[in-house]
């Protein structure tokens, strides 16, 4: 893996793709700045070279148009701040403007481009548009995992103008070698905790992880078309139908691999999707119609505690219950204990997928496990085995 540490960047500009596209308020103010804090050890060691550093990202789905409330403008005092170092902005990302911009910039000093989405050659991944970004610096640095599985012209075409001069940024390489310590490198027993609502968007990856984990985890809504296909009574639970002899085929190759699977055997029951619906605990393959499950039970949390504590490597994706509601969030919350023991012990764990993410952050796990991953799509797409265009563009 090619990083930044490889090269020496005095007296060069480096043309760093980051991923600030960060949640904003009414005033268009930052609300939460991690993505701008990830990138920070990659800024500082360019800069720390004698390297001068221009910063390209997209903001939000412009489709190409300029637009105010998505100009870069309004994130250059957060950038700074954060990054401890006044960040220059020119309101373009190519042509006259920002090659005169990029031109003046010294060494030691730094300097944002505007949304690269406001030019709709972005997101085509247009061969031209990356060659006028390539224009700007003497050296492409890949700091942006949360676009690296997209084929847009400044993620993964810029590359193809820099022969040796292209290299992941500390963040990229964090991400990549998290997910290669569990799907190759990681210390048995490794566990793998998948959630979320459906079955569907989670096939690929349970199929890729196989034959690197020992135990799987299923909860959330995706664990109802389980049971259902082993024959269990659901109620009105989540269920994807027509999933149900894919279930038990997952179940049947897991067999094959040798892994344990397990599903939760009671759960958290109520009448209707709402906080404030009447609930009770139930088993899971017993549930009375019109009641629905919400959350996993307490049998099961203590099921999946047991497991988690006597593995050294986990992975976790997807809550196993609507935690955005505080009546059913216990669950997710006993797992996220549950997986912070395990780390204190000293395993290895990895958390990534949007709502994982929200919940580790929503809740303050983030620290208590080994890495959060900040690309979620992009997390996804490793996990099932694919290459991303980011990172291949590099690897060229």
């Amino acid at each position: 893996m090619k990083t930044i540490n490889d090269f020496n960047f005095k007296d060069k500009k480096a043309l760093v793709r980051v991923d600030f596209n960060v949640p904003q308020d009414d005033q268009l103010k930052v609300t939460d700045n991690t993505r701008i804090a990830a990138v920070k050890p990659t800024v500082e060691k360019i800069l720390n070279d004698g390297g001068a550093v221009i910063l390209m990202t997209h903001l939000g789905r412009p489709k190409g148009e300029v637009k105010d409330e998505f100009s870069l403008k309004h994130i250059v005092d957060e950038v700074s701040a954060v990054l401890g170092k006044e960040v220059k902005f020119v309101d373009e990302c190519i042509g006259e403007k920002a090659e005169k911009a990029a031109s003046e910039l010294k060494p030691g000093e730094i300097l944002l481009l505007e949304n690269l989405r406001f030019h709709n050659e972005e997101e085509k991944g247009d061969a031209g548009f990356a060659e006028k970004l390539s224009k700007l610096g003497d050296a492409f640095v890949n700091d942006a995992f949360g676009t690296a599985h997209r084929a847009h012209a400044s993620t993964a075409v810029i590359a193809q103008y820099f022969n040796s001069t292209k290299f992941f940024g500390l963040l990229m390489a964090k991400e990549l070698q998290a997910i290669d310590k569990v799907l190759r490198k990681g210390e048995k027993p490794v566990t793998a905790i998948l959630g979320g609502s459906k079955v569907s968007t989670k096939i690929t990856i349970i199929e890729n992880i196989l034959p690197a984990i020992d135990n799987l985890i299923i909860g959330g809504g995706m664990a109802f078309t389980f049971i259902k296909a082993l024959g269990g009574k659901i109620g009105n639970s989540l269920v994807e139908e027509d999933k149900l002899p894919l279930a038990l085929e997952i179940l049947g190759k897991a067999k094959e691999n040798k892994v344990k699977v397990y599903l939760p055997s009671d759960v958290i029951i109520a009448e209707a999707f709402n906080n404030d619906a009447e609930r009770k605990e139930a088993d899971i393959y017993a549930i009375p119609e019109g009641w629905m499950g919400l959350d996993a039970g307490h049998k099961s949390r203590d099921q999946f505690n047991d497991v988690l504590l006597n593995s050294r490597t986990i992975l976790w994706n997807g809550p196993i219950g609507v935690f955005e509601m505080s009546n059913f969030a216990g669950g997710t919350v006993a797992l996220g204990d549950s997986i912070a023991e395990a780390t204190k012990l000293g395993a290895f764990s990895l958390v990534g997928g949007g709502d994982s993410v929200a919940f580790v952050k929503q809740f303050g796990y983030d620290d208590k496990v080994s890495y959060v991953s900040t690309g979620g799509g992009a997390m996804l797409e490793s996990l099932e085995g694919l290459e991303l265009p980011g990172i291949a563009a590099i690897n060229k």
